[in-house]
């Protein structure tokens, strides 16, 4: 009988010790739930009216399925010092980070600021010019009808987190060329009187760990002999790259760095669950092939809306497109699509061969 009162003693205590731990183990959880949930309410959230962001009925149903398990979504880069909003101004970057969830890649689009394109209601202009007038709605909706995509969520980063973003990473390694660190000087003033940084230009050409000035400078080159708009789309693509990379390997001191520094200068449409979720995922991702749109293309200046990139023409650019990104090829045009291709032909009189 002792022994029995003994083993149920025990018994007892194992299940005071078990309820103690199941308590502990409530508290971390809740504990890293709290932590997680600051963090991300630093972001601003904008819940999109999905009534405002067009996508093209007269998708096939053969593209749809092509698109079925990739997960496209639009980044934008604002310089919004004049306005101190990331709900407005011209999109000075346009990308598209089409995630394939099969082969666990990313894919990085350009899509050239200038470019001629219908920004809404048959307004053909450059294609920065839909989020200055329609926030992020008209964006998506401007990419959406003119590249047949069915794109429902966004980020818009302020260049000034890049800048952080960087310095955080310990530099990001990038070779340039003589003409860009030259050029780069001219950037570097500016920012550093922005931001009241005292970052020195590359003397010359080579391999360096670039800060947050410099890359902030070498992805913002535009003109003389770092190459026009093209050049400028390669080398963003080459600092988000090198930055992906990077924060994939840093510790967990660095990550809070990096959460505390940029998610204040970020807006996207994500929610904080969807956010978790993709988290977990893009950080076991590879960065695949990065390209920029069009892919043939001329370049001309209007008097009234200045130099523009023409499509030549949108259809066949569009075809390209998604047999880069969805491996569809197969993809036909949607009416509308064909549509603004030929409209574009009729305003610019530019079509398909006489790109570059």
């Amino acid at each position: 009988m002792k022994k029995n009162v003994h083993t149920a003693g025990k018994s007892r205590k194992q299940k005071k010790i078990m309820l103690l731990l199941l308590e502990l183990l409530i508290i971390l959880l809740l504990a890293i739930a709290l932590f997680i949930t600051t963090k991300l309410s630093k972001i601003e959230k904008n819940k999109l009216d999905m009534n405002d962001v067009s996508i093209n009925d007269d998708l096939s149903d053969e593209t749809k399925e092509a698109m079925a398990h990739y997960k496209t979504i639009a980044l934008f880069g604002l310089d919004n010092r004049s306005n101190g909003s990331l709900s407005q101004g011209n999109s000075d970057v346009i990308m598209l980070a089409n995630i394939d969830t099969k082969q666990h890649t990313i894919n990085l689009v350009s899509v050239y600021r200038d470019s001629y394109l219908d920004t809404g209601n048959g307004t053909y202009q450059k294609c920065n010019a839909a989020y200055a007038k329609g926030g992020p709605e008209q964006a998506l909706s401007m990419l959406n009808t003119n590249l047949d995509l069915a794109i429902t969520d966004y980020v818009t980063v302020d260049f000034n987190a890049i800048i952080e973003c960087v310095d955080l990473l310990g530099g990001v390694d990038i070779t340039i060329t003589d003409d860009e660190a030259s050029l780069m000087i001219g950037y570097m003033k500016e920012l550093n009187e922005l931001t009241g940084h005292n970052s020195t230009p590359p003397a010359s050409g080579g391999t360096y760990t670039l800060d947050g000035v410099q890359a902030c400078a070498y992805a913002r080159i535009r003109y003389g002999g770092g190459g026009d708009d093209y050049r400028r789309t390669e080398r963003q693509r080459t600092v988000l790259t090198a930055m992906m990379q990077k924060a994939q390997k840093s510790n967990i001191l660095t990550l809070n760095k990096l959460i505390n520094a940029a998610f204040g200068d970020i807006q996207t449409s994500f929610s904080n669950t969807d956010l978790l979720a993709l988290a977990t995922k893009v950080f076991s991702y590879d960065i695949g092939d990065t390209t920029g749109f069009p892919y043939e293309k001329t370049t001309h200046k209007y008097d009234k809306i200045g130099d523009v990139v023409i499509p030549c023409d949108l259809a066949s650019n569009v075809t390209q497109l998604h047999q880069f990104l969805f491996n569809d090829e197969n993809y036909t045009p949607s009416a509308t699509v064909l549509s603004n291709s030929q409209q574009i032909i009729s305003n610019t009189g530019y079509k398909q061969g006489d790109g570059h």
